[in-house]
């Protein structure tokens, strides 16, 4: 039997805008939502042993429009935001070893979406570059598939913390710097 594979990050761009602002935003996305799950959990899951199932996730870098439709669809609000997660796993579940899963199928985290024209103003308003804060909604949201939130104010400080956290080890600053966040 074989170890676990290293996880799996699909990366979809419905929006052509992504790619024509930021070329590399595809790798930008992957390396931010690997870098989530190396610091958060991925190393904890692979010294486990070869009887735990794969896992995945799913990003979509979208336009306001499809972001809209979706936070009017799943939280009753008809607007765009920055990011939008759907986890898969309940936030206290763990990932299921092989026998529990279906014969090599990956156990999926959920899908993060990314909705350009609001992170483009965002990252204008704030001073960042659009690269930066497009791994910072991407770390935020690849926390809340791995049941992260911000619901209270403890919550709130300790997933800001962890963003702060990754996104160092990418090289990228402080995005709560001015104490302004960046995530809504």
């Amino acid at each position: 039997m074989t170890g676990p594979r290293e996880p799996e990050i699909d990366i979809s761009v419905s929006c052509r805008l992504w790619e024509e602002a930021l070329p590399d935003a595809r790798a930008l996305s992957r390396n931010a939502a690997q870098a989530v799950l190396r610091a958060r959990g991925w190393a904890q899951v692979r010294a486990h042993g070869p009887d735990l199932a794969h896992v995945e996730a799913g990003i979509v870098l979208a336009d306001d429009a499809f972001v809209r439709g979706l936070n009017r669809d799943y939280r009753d609000r008809d607007r765009p935001t920055n990011v939008l997660s759907f986890p898969v796993q309940e936030p206290d579940q763990e990932i299921p070893a092989r026998g529990e899963t279906l014969t090599g199928m990956p156990v999926m985290l959920g899908d993060v979406v990314v909705a350009y024209e609001t992170a483009a103003a965002e990252a204008i308003e704030e001073g960042k570059t659009l690269g930066d804060h497009l791994c910072h909604l991407v770390v935020h949201g690849m926390l809340h598939l791995l049941g992260h939130d911000h619901q209270t104010p403890a919550a709130a400080e300790a997933m800001e913390k962890l963003e702060v956290d990754v996104l160092a080890g990418l090289d990228i600053a402080n995005p709560y710097g001015d104490g302004h966040p960046a995530v809504n």
